[in-house]
């Protein structure tokens, strides 16, 4: 007898400690992303999500679960990031997928996501097709997408005399989509405008020295830059020398981001229009708080990606909370229309295209104190930008 009522102890207390255990179990997120090939924007971006993460664990969890992200490095490769992403889902048991910043990347994750019913908050991808000709129910996006910060500049642009535009961007789906969103404004705009000359160089793998004479060859009023990273930094540093940008107003997209923007120093451009994430300007507000406790945490100034990594863990606690469950049809129905409070305020992603609210700073280049900032900014709300819902849905193939 006493042996048995040892044993019913001992199983009582398994069992206690098991259902504690399982209780504690959390809730598994898979982000993909080229923590390698773009580690200026994919280390913050990670450094954000995990600051979120403590806020998000501290207060309780989700569900009264710990969230945790499983983070995994895709080399800025589809077929690599749509492979890790089967084992994300199947092996490790994530409940969905976040992540990725080059767009070919992201549109291959989307795909996978529609083929196998995964759910796919795209964190960073900034392709238009993403949301709209390739969209499909189960992916989402956090940023602003590139149709509408393309608009923002094109607003700008279109209030000067210049008519003759050249354009600059890399030869892929972001870099596409981003030429034609802004010659497509700019010609509703002011009709004249003319387009001399565009320039595709190969992603990371631009002749700065080329470009930039091909592009002084053409002799424009204006250029509409899309290079970002180590591309940027060449052509700004090339284009400086060769005095490309003398006299030529410059409009570029992402320019003013920190990751791009900071590294070049005191060569930074001047007086280019452009968007970006001037974080060292806000004074108040949650843009500040989030600014206060990101330095705190890491003991670095924050970078764009720092924002979207930080609001990409708040929408996906918020998503989980409102479904009150981590299956994919109830996470499917509370994504719709579900708004989150962030950084930058309220945003809510759209039944219309699963595309968030999420807006953009959009400013002028300055240096000051030998670094390139961004000045006379503004937050802009991105709903006049956007295409009507009659274009969108005309866009978007059948859900």
């Amino acid at each position: 007898m006493r042996i048995i009522r040892k044993l019913a102890v001992a199983t009582a207390l398994l069992t206690a400690i098991s259902g504690g255990a399982v209780a504690q179990e959390s809730i598994k997120i898979g982000d993909i992303n080229h923590y390698k090939r773009m580690a200026a924007f994919a280390e913050p971006y990670r450094k954000g999500i995990e600051l979120a993460l403590k806020e998000i664990n501290e207060a309780g969890g989700v569900l009264d679960k710990p969230l945790e992200f499983i983070f995994r490095d895709d080399q800025g490769k589809p077929g690599e990031a749509v492979k890790i992403a089967e084992e994300l889902m199947t092996r490790e048991g994530a409940v969905m997928l976040t992540g990725t910043i080059l767009s070919n990347v992201g549109l291959a994750i989307s795909s996978l996501a529609a083929e196998r019913g995964y759910l796919y908050l795209a964190a960073e991808p900034l392709a238009d097709a993403l949301v709209w000709s390739s969209g499909n129910p189960y992916t989402f996006r956090l940023r602003t997408s590139t149709f509408v910060q393309a608009a923002m500049l094109a607003e700008q642009a279109a209030k000067t005399d210049a008519v003759r535009y050249a354009t600059i961007a890399p030869n892929y789906a972001y870099g596409t989509d981003a030429v034609e969103a802004f010659k497509t404004n700019l010609k509703r705009l002011k009709p004249e405008v003319e387009f001399v000359t565009e320039q595709w160089p190969a992603l990371f793998k631009i002749d700065a020295g080329a470009e930039v004479q091909a592009l002084e060859a053409a002799k424009p009023d204006a250029i509409y830059n899309v290079t970002f990273g180590s591309d940027l930094a060449k052509f700004v540093r090339e284009g400086g020398t060769r005095g490309l940008f003398e006299g030529r107003k410059v409009y570029g997209l992402l320019t003013g981001e920190p990751e791009y923007l900071e590294p070049l120093g005191d060569e930074a451009p001047v007086g280019w229009v452009v968007t970006g994430y001037p974080w060292y300007a806000l004074s108040e507000g949650p843009g500040r708080t989030f600014v206060d406790a990101y330095t705190a945490e890491t003991g670095e100034s924050p970078k764009n990606g720092s924002l979207v990594g930080y609001m990409t863990a708040q929408s996906v606690a918020a998503l989980i909370e409102r479904a009150g469950s981590t299956e994919t049809d109830a996470l499917l129905e509370a994504f719709k229309g579900l708004t989150v409070e962030t950084p930058d305020g309220e945003i809510t992603y759209r039944a219309i295209d699963n595309q968030s609210t999420m807006g953009a700073f959009i400013g002028t280049t300055a240096v000051e104190d030998g670094k390139g900032v961004m000045v006379d900014w503004a937050y802009v709300d991105p709903t006049p930008y956007m295409p009507s819902d009659e274009e969108i849905k005309a866009m978007r193939p059948g859900d």
